[in-house]
């Protein structure tokens, strides 16, 4: 069977999408299928193949198609990102239908909304539920495109708007629990990392994004002077009291500062502020299923996470502790928690670490090959 992954956004790129899309086609590829990944041209600081960047096996083909690459200045560079977008997943689409697949997979709506008028067999694997795309999904749904939702909360809005719930699975992100096998102590990651040894680290890994609650963990490191916050991801490096920004690091190097951790957090919001006060972040609250979260089960190390839906479709009380979003001092208080009760460390580890043995890629991708038939 051959299968052609459609990716109408940079690759590689230090964002987790491109992280989930190289292990989902390694996977793909591990299961005997032949898999083609195709992506537009763009230009891009991030250099390399796809599996040196990523740690993948070069089991896969990787397609850079050209296409335009343009910026505007200021404020309409957001509509050169819209024009570009379109572009590419035109000429995308065309790559798709003038080379033979079984089927065509991808996580971007444009380029399946073009295939859905010339032929069937697509996949869509959706990652957020958009008001502002419905006119995508009611073709979607007219074509019996099949839907990979990463979610209950985005198959819930997927039956909303009349799709048969059977034309929907539901495939939580995972990891690859081979990057996490590594035979080091705490002490020796910290003394490889440069990471101080008689300090308590609570560790956050991931993007700044606003609806990712970084600013509630910052918040917290307030209240817990004792402790040293270790931020990876973002841009900026620096020190701040008892914070310490190291930026964005190589995916492979993730696996070493989780292990050099004593807490790992997961702050995501329930509301983000607006204009008119506090509103509903359905992404964080409903949608994500974040890649950190089954990297940190993978770790071995206690996580404390926001008391979200999405969030507890994978972890439970005996395998994290848990807080109410947005709430700094009970985020500190939980992380206070782990550090003063290493029984309690050890057990959610242990859990942790037991539930995600069912979260590899490899299941993911057999559990998608048995939908889509």
């Amino acid at each position: 069977m051959k299968i052609l992954y459609i990716a109408n956004l940079r690759l590689p790129t230090e964002k987790a999408y491109g992280i989930q899309i190289a292990k989902m086609g390694e996977a793909f590829a591990d299961l005997g299928l032949e898999v083609v990944l195709a992506a537009p041209f763009r230009i891009s600081k991030e250099k390399g193949s796809i599996s040196h960047y990523y740690g993948v096996r070069e089991n896969f083909k990787f397609r850079k198609i050209f296409t335009p690459d343009f910026y505007f200045p200021g404020r309409l560079d957001i509509i050169a990102f819209q024009i570009k977008s379109f572009i590419s997943a035109f000429i995308l689409a065309v790559y798709a239908l003038t080379h033979k697949s079984d089927i065509v997979f991808s996580r971007d709506e444009m380029p399946l909304y073009l295939l859905s008028f010339f032929r069937g067999n697509l996949v869509f694997e959706a990652h957020k539920f958009s008001k502002k795309r419905l006119s995508f999904y009611k073709r979607f749904k007219k074509k019996k495109v099949k839907i990979v939702a990463i979610s209950s909360g985005i198959k819930n809005e997927f039956e909303k708007i009349g799709f048969n719930p059977e034309s929907i699975l539901i495939a939580p992100d995972a990891v690859d629990l081979r990057d996490f096998d590594i035979n080091i102590s705490k002490t020796e990651a910290r003394k490889k990392l440069g990471l101080p040894l008689d300090k308590k680290i609570a560790l956050y890994s991931g993007h700044f994004f606003k609806w990712k609650g970084v600013d509630t963990l910052m918040e917290a490191a307030a209240y817990l002077k004792e402790v040293f916050f270790v931020f990876i991801g973002g841009t900026e490096k620096r020190t701040l009291d008892n914070i310490l920004f190291l930026g964005h690091k190589p995916y492979r190097e993730v696996p070493l500062y989780l292990k050099a951790a004593d807490v790992l957090i997961l702050p995501n919001p329930a509301t983000l502020s607006s204009g008119v006060g506090e509103k509903e972040e359905k992404i964080s609250k409903y949608y994500t299923s974040p890649l950190k979260l089954f990297e940190y089960m993978a770790s071995g190390r206690p996580i404390v996470a926001s008391d979200l839906p999405s969030i507890k479709e994978v972890l439970d009380k005996d395998s994290a502790v848990f807080f109410k979003p947005g709430n700094s001092e009970e985020l500190a208080r939980s992380i206070k928690k782990i550090i003063d009760d290493e029984n309690l460390a050890k057990s959610i580890s242990e859990k942790a670490f037991e539930k995600v043995q069912e979260y590899t890629w490899e299941k993911r991708v057999k559990k998608i090959l048995v939908f889509v038939g």
